[in-house]
């Protein structure tokens, strides 16, 4: 959203370039250089352009202009001045890099009316409580002496209302934990995050929708089985919840919204066309144990954001746009992957209702409980009260099935999703179109050799699982490094009964190898495999080895992944093209569909399936922005093949009447 201030692209464009600087001056703070550098590039076609076009600037810069530009900056939580020069020892002084104007950086910076603002806005200016305060101070003055630079935080946090001061230093704490390059490049990722705020005030440019995802974010992360975490897993009492509130929320933006048999919640943008396509979109609403709050729920609530404007301008397509909020996709519950999206596909087993949970809980039980009936939307009717309750058995699943989604219905399946990774935030592109969903082959490999005692079994005799299994994981390792798409995971290493003085006789390990196409990963399963033998031959280890997961790679339609990278570049933005390396519900839908993804990136390092999951607003506002405009994209041409086939029909009609 756009709103009317004094500050316009337009004028940063026409500008000459000291006034481009002038207009820019504390975007960054006590530094001018980095504007400088690019009022060359002007002109920006979006306040995007114009801030990748920063970021990279600083990305570019040298070692000393990068330290800086962050100690240019105050500490947090101290007023300006009041670290004193005589707190530094003259060795750190020597080294310590300078400011914009050539000098060195010492005691606390002037504190800008930007920074200032900030901190209010944090909480930070207001009389915090002794020990808060002493802490952010003793840990200020840890931070400092372990990188010779301040703590720098974007306090203004993901959505811009601010940090709490425990977060603040809470974030100081573990960021503490990094080695010297790993933090000087997120002391650099903050700086910019800092600089894209303080332009999106000047610009007057607030991410409404992003703003609104964030906060039905964080009403859903209250349905949660954890007082102190969320879990939110398949047919709980928070799993319901959370359907009822996605539902209330389709209702209020207009779309028809029932919940179907197995508590897909699913919300129809209804087009007037007659026996017209259906365009769908969605991800999931379950999560893992202690998960985070964005892990497939911003892939449904940014649609209907983006659904409820269009009802507010009546924008008329020509196909149906279904979100599918899916009930389930993490397989924590039942160990059923996918289970909300194969109940669109009809992939569903005959088994499948015997399944039990930890607990001994069968799910045609708990779906019975849950009384969604046959999944059948009436008109009028109340999304959560069927017309009747069936029983729940062998017939009903059967129907369930025949109710797949015929694929000469759908136009596609798009999905939106955290990247669930580091590298759009190593790179600080805040968008990825979605080249593909590896393949995955996950093994149990189990090692039998030898066990002995510690002191009395000589070197030499040793028959060693856990040796094995330790050269067996750096060779996973090996094979697996230099390949961009290809990546290998040893996640589980046990040694049953394992003691401090017996070698051990026994080990456990799993084996999981992925990749962005099939050949590549199958390749370098067979010289895994190859090693393994070669390994245990060599050591007297017997081996066992059982192939637990088998998953052929799912590619995003080359169509669908180029109008993704269209709209990115009329947002001004990279078309920054990768693989996923998680499962999604997409690789389901692809049964039926052509299906695209567009990844969002998240902070804290990439971090997915923990509390410390983020996304900021103003990229889910650029995906909600990319997303509508591949859906305007797409209606365009289903538009201009309905015309076709009208014009074709009335030549039809014509030539059948004998007269033009």
């Amino acid at each position: 959203m756009q709103m009317d201030n004094d500050l316009s692209l337009a004028a940063l464009n026409t500008a000459d370039p000291s006034t481009f600087v002038a207009l820019l001056d504390g975007l960054y703070e006590h530094t001018e250089w980095v504007t400088s550098r690019i009022a060359a590039q002007r002109p920006f076609v979006s306040a995007n352009a114009l801030l990748h076009a920063l970021w990279r600037c600083v990305a570019e810069a040298n070692d000393d202009e990068q330290r800086a530009l962050i100690c240019a900056h105050p500490e947090l939580g101290v007023l300006a001045g009041s670290v004193s020069d005589d707190a530094v020892r003259p060795s750190e002084v020597v080294d310590r890099p300078r400011n914009g104007d050539g000098l060195p950086v010492r005691g606390n910076p002037t504190l800008t009316a930007a920074s200032a603002y900030e901190q209010q806005v944090a909480g930070l200016r207001n009389a915090l409580p002794d020990a808060l305060r002493e802490a952010l101070q003793h840990d200020n003055r840890a931070y400092r002496a372990r990188f010779g630079f301040p703590f720098v935080l974007a306090v203004r946090g993901s959505d811009g209302a601010g940090m709490t001061p425990e977060n603040i230093l809470a974030a100081l704490r573990r960021r503490l934990r990094h080695n010297a390059h790993d933090e000087q490049a997120e002391a650099l990722r903050q700086i910019n995050r800092i600089a894209e705020l303080r332009l999106h005030k000047r610009l007057g440019i607030l991410p409404m929708r992003g703003l609104a995802v964030l906060r039905w974010c964080d009403q859903l992360a209250m349905h949660s089985e954890d007082a102190d975490a969320l879990t939110c897993t398949y047919l709980t009492p928070a799993h319901r919840a959370s359907a009822r509130d996605i539902a209330q929320w389709m209702r209020e933006a207009g779309l028809r919204t029932h919940i179907d048999a197995f508590g897909n919640v699913i919300g129809r943008y209804v087009s007037d066309v007659p026996n017209a396509r259906t365009l769908l979109t969605g991800s999931h609403y379950d999560t893992v144990r202690n998960g985070g709050k964005y892990d497939g729920r911003v892939g449904i609530l940014l649609p209907i954001a983006m659904i409820a404007g269009f009802q507010g301008r009546k924008v008329r397509l020509p196909f149906h746009l279904d979100v599918v909020a899916f009930a389930e996709e993490e397989g924590v519950r039942f160990r059923t992957s996918f289970l909300g999206s194969s109940v669109l596909t009809g992939n569903l087993p005959d088994a499948l209702l015997a399944r039990a949970d930890e607990s001994g809980v069968r799910l045609d039980r708990l779906l019975a409980e849950a009384g969604w009936g046959d999944g059948i939307h009436r008109e009028g009717q109340d999304v959560e009260t069927p017309a009747a309750t069936p029983t729940i058995d062998a017939a009903w699943l059967a129907a369930v099935r025949r109710k797949a989604l015929a694929p000469e219905s759908l136009l596609a399946y798009l999905e939106m999703h955290i990247e669930q990774g580091p590298v759009l935030f190593t790179e600080e592109v805040p968008l990825g179109v979605v080249t593909a969903i590896s393949g995955s082959k996950r093994y149990i490999v189990r090692l039998d050799g030898i066990a002995g005692h510690a002191g009395a079994m000589p070197m030499t005799m040793r028959r060693d699982a856990a040796a094995a299994a330790a050269e067996i994981t750096l060779y996973v390792e090996s094979r697996c490094s230099g390949i961009a798409t290809l990546v290998g995971t040893v996640g589980r290493l046990e040694v049953p009964n394992g003691s401090v003085n017996v070698v051990p006789g026994r080990c456990l390990m799993s084996i999981d190898i992925r990749a962005g196409d099939d050949a590549t990963r199958d390749a370098a399963v067979d010289d895994v495999m190859a090693h393994i033998a070669a390994i245990c031959a060599r050591r007297g280890v017997e081996v066992g080895i059982d192939l637990v997961l088998a998953s052929d790679t799912v590619p995003c339609a080359p169509a669908l992944q180029q109008r993704f990278a269209s709209a990115l570049r009329e947002l001004g933005l990279p078309s920054r093209r990768l693989p996923s390396g998680a499962g999604h519900d997409a690789v389901e839908m692809s049964r039926i569909t052509d299906v695209g993804m567009l990844f969002i990136r998240c902070g804290n390092g990439g971090i997915s399936h923990n509390p410390l999951e983020t996304v900021t607003a103003d990229d889910l506002e650029r995906a909600g922005q990319a997303f509508e405009w591949v859906v305007h994209d797409l209606a365009k041409d289903e538009w201009a093949t309905l015309d076709l086939v009208q014009a074709a029909c009335r030549r039809a009609d014509v030539a059948e009447g004998g007269s033009l």
